[in-house]
Parts: structure tokens; sequence; C-alpha cells
């Protein structure tokens, strides 16, 4: 049987949740501390702790058949490679970013600028689309600095929190791209690869429903169970089960975790009660 070969970087920010999303799967990876490569004791995949900024040529070669990586690396580096999933974590954003003291108002006060930057090709196309030119500066780590040595008058980076560029004496005031991981596939994989690719991409659309939704059970006087039925964002139709009360019925259902406190709100509004939230562990349709 082939072996589906998944690339992942080896520390940083995504290491943990790409493994703990492959965990969640039901995949045991039987990984120790420093190894570089992986077996899966109970699913045909090896993973494989790769450099972050190496995994979109590994998937272009088709060393790998498949990676999770920051979409904003493939923007820069791997053009072309299909998407199959967003996995909503690792979530940041490729931003421009100014000493504090720049004044800034729009893009137009960029032109001209030496930019200090990973992203090379990102920056040259952000600037493209507005008819500017600008002098990059391609440095790989500690890109906040630049400004502070004399080296750039601005950056182009990845931001999280922005306590980074707050440290740095930096404001950002341009987003070139919002990034999240997700899950790329290369363009060279078989069809028995790609089977097993279709069966790894249904587990972990499993994980993802149940990590956004809640399961919810409450009780509900019969001649509201209409009301409540309008409020939920029902998969099918809600489960309605008799209480030993009598004109009381228990009503389950599953709403998103996102918007839970304002359908909670709704559906005492309707004479629900008793109202359970528990967390879902797989979800599958």
């Amino acid at each position: 049987m082939s072996t589906l070969k998944i690339a992942i970087q080896k520390s940083g920010r995504l290491n943990e949740d790409s493994i703990q999303i492959l965990k969640d799967c039901g995949i045991s990876i039987n990984n120790g501390i420093d190894q570089l490569k992986a077996e899966a004791s109970n699913f045909p995949l090896e993973v494989l702790y790769l450099r972050n900024s190496d995994i979109p040529q590994y998937l272009i070669d088709g060393v790998v058949d498949l990676a999770i990586v920051g979409d904003n690396l493939l923007v820069e580096k791997g053009k072309g490679i299909e998407v199959v999933q967003k996995l909503g974590f690792s979530k940041c954003k490729v931003s421009v970013a100014v000493p504090k003291t720049f004044e800034y108002n729009s893009v137009q006060d960029l032109a001209g600028l030496r930019i200090a930057t990973s992203y090379p090709n990102t920056v040259n196309e952000y600037f493209s689309k507005f008819g500017l030119s600008v002098d990059i500066h391609q440095i790989s780590g500690s890109v906040e600095i630049a400004p502070n040595i004399g080296l750039a008058d601005a950056i182009v980076d990845i931001v999280s929190s922005g306590s980074t560029l707050f440290k740095n004496n930096l404001k950002e005031v341009e987003v070139i791209l919002k990034s999240e991981a997700v899950l790329a596939v290369s363009p060279k994989v078989s069809p028995e690869i790609q089977k097993h690719i279709d069966t790894l991409k249904f587990r972990i659309q499993a994980v993802l429903r149940a990590r956004n939704s809640k399961y919810i059970l409450m009780n509900v006087p019969n001649d509201k169970i209409d009301a409540v039925g309008k409020i939920l964002p029902v998969l099918r139709s809600l489960t309605v089960l008799p209480l030993a009360q009598e004109g009381w019925s228990s009503v389950h259902s599953v709403i998103d975790k996102d918007t839970f406190w304002d359908v909670i709100d709704q559906l005492k509004e309707v004479g629900a009660e008793g109202i359970l939230v528990c967390p879902i562990e797989k979800m599958v349709l």
C-alpha cells in the first residue's frame, strides 16, 4: 500500500496545531524528539518535519503529497498549488509597518522607500497594483529591526498580535493579505494517494465542524417548539423528546459557537429553560 507523505513545519507556531489536528483525526504519530520523519501507526501516513520556507517547493516537486502550511507562504512561493481545506488556526496578516514617527496618509507615501521583507514576491505584486515601485531588501528573521538600524524605511512582515511591532516602535499601516493554516496538495499525486487525501480531508472536516459547533439541549413548552426551531440553525430538523411533565419536551440541536450567546438570549426569550451546552468531539455529515 502506498503511503501519504505530509509536510508540516518542524518548529514554530504551526507545528503544535498541525500535530494536534492529525491526532484529532484519530491518527497516531510515533514521533520522538528532533525526529525529521515519523510514521503513523494506524493510517498510511508519513510526516516530514521541514523548514517552513521549503515546504512549497517540496509540494511543487512532488516530494511530499500534502502539507499543512500558512497560505501566506503559498502566495509567496507556491503559486498554482491547490488548497483543499482552510484549517482555521495560525491566523495572521502580512502587513506594511513604518516607524511610529512616519506621517502616513495613503499607500502612495510608500513609493520609492526601502522595504525590508522576507516576502519579496508578495511585496512586488502588491505595490504593482498601485503602479508604485519600492526598493526591496530581502532578509530573513528579525525583519522588524531593519528601520531601527537604518537598513530600511519600512517593513513587510507577518503580524499576529502586533506586540513585536510595538516593541520596535513600528505601526501597521497597510494589510497586504490575511493568512491562516491550510491543507495544500501537490500537483503530482497519484490516484491511489488521492484516495488517502480524500479520507484525511473527510476526517479533518469532521474535526473542524466539531470545533466550530456546540451541542445544545433544553426544555421547551410544546407550544414554543416551532419558535425555537426558527432560532436554531439545525442540521436537518430538531430532535424533540417528550418529558415526564406534560406539555414539555426536551429539544436538542447544534449551534455555531460564534453566535452562541445571541442564540441563547433568543431561546430564553421564547421560553426555553434548563439550557445545557456541550462540546462536540467529531461531527460527521
